[in-house]
């Protein structure tokens, strides 16, 4: 990677053999300020712009492998985003002196999490409500911790995190420092942000028309509520091999635009938010492995999953809160690539639809 910041050889070295040819806008603004001094950092850029590696490069950098006690924690909203998170931040490290880097989350059993922790740890990705309850049991301790990171912040205020990450915070040093990282930042996250952290924190705050990936083309189809199974059908059946996301606002959508599609002999794969966590998680690696073409998804694959070589998203319904359009479309034109994002609009969408394109300033174009 051509970069002009004294960054560790060995995550130099791991970025040009996965490919990195140049930092992002949002891996260059943080590394600027990440590198330079360590500091409380706001960065708001849109999905698929590289802030794992914004932050994960700058926080692998500091590891000191000598030094057992965990000195960075990285904070996300769901158990898939642990999975990502971590598996980005170990493939980063691999020519990097050895430290542990520790997943924890809900659905799994406490106990093993405590035996696990109980091995020198350097880097924590957890979910708030799982780290409150090891720290409370006395099972991980942050007293010398370093760096704290909020990744898709704004999910984990609307989660209702942000209490839980407080008690977090009081069980830490006074001389760690927060970074947070999100799509979409406002209302009662901005207020959080002035409370928290450090009044004169760099921030790179992307305006509202710039959130959305340019590298996406925002189509929409207007039709009847009863014609979308077949409008749906004869978009994916031009699409050929090309892989992507249906979204649905609901389980009962999502299972039966699933068993639609199957009928159709298309290989398909469900997520939604009912189902155990081993069942999302076997769902979105047989997804991985190209193992089905499609994913058919309620909202909580959009955030924080990547998956390669994605063509389009299709909503089947638009989302109830804007923001889920931009998260949701965000799944395609990754790495530099185009992408589509459609939606069926049903007659009584419109004017969500108008909504949405002047909230993001998305250009829409009707087929």
């Amino acid at each position: 990677m051509k970069t002009t910041f004294n960054i560790h050889p060995g995550l130099v070295k791991r970025m040009d053999e996965l490919g990195f040819s140049s930092p992002t806008p949002i891996q260059q603004h943080a590394w600027k300020h990440l590198f330079e001094k360590h500091q409380d950092y706001v960065g708001q850029a849109h999905t698929g712009s590289g802030k794992t590696i914004a932050y994960g490069v700058p926080l692998l950098h500091r590891i000191d492998a000598k030094d057992k006690d965990v000195q960075a924690l990285v904070l996300v909203p769901t158990r898939e985003l642990i999975v990502q998170t971590s598996k980005t931040l170990f493939k980063l490290s691999k020519h990097m002196d050895k430290f542990f880097i520790e997943s924890i989350g809900g659905g799994e059993n406490i106990e093993e999490q405590k035996q696990r922790l109980k091995r020198p740890t350097q880097v924590i990705v957890a979910t708030p409500g799982r780290l409150l309850e090891l720290i409370r049991a006395g099972a991980v301790s942050l007293r010398r911790v370093k760096t704290i990171v909020l990744d898709e912040a704004d999910e984990l205020y609307a989660k209702g995190f942000m209490k839980d990450i407080d008690k977090i915070l009081a069980e830490t040093n006074d001389f760690h420092k927060k970074w947070l990282f999100s799509a979409t930042i406002h209302g009662e996250l901005t207020k959080w942000i002035k409370e928290t952290l450090h009044r004169d924190a760099p921030k790179a705050i992307i305006s509202t028309k710039e959130v959305m990936n340019p590298r996406i083309e925002h189509q929409y189809v207007e039709c009847q509520k009863e014609d979308k199974p077949m409008m749906l059908l004869d978009f994916l059946q031009t699409m050929k091999k090309a892989r992507g996301i249906v979204f649905c606002r609901t389980k009962g959508d999502v299972e039966f635009v699933a068993k639609f599609l199957r009928g159709h002999n298309m290989k398909i794969t469900e997520i939604y938010g009912e189902m155990f966590t081993k069942e999302r998680e076997k769902a979105i690696r047989m997804f991985r492995q190209e193992q089905t073409q499609y994913l058919v998804a309620s909202d909580i694959a959009a955030r924080g999953m990547d998956f390669e070589d994605l063509a389009f998203v299709v909503h089947y319904q638009l989302p109830d809160d804007p923001d889920y359009y931009t998260h949701r479309s965000g799944r395609t034109a990754r790495a530099g690539k185009r992408g589509i994002s459609l939606s069926l609009v049903e007659p009584v969408e419109r004017k969500k639809l108008r909504y949405i394109q002047d909230l993001l300033h998305v250009d829409f174009i009707q087929l």
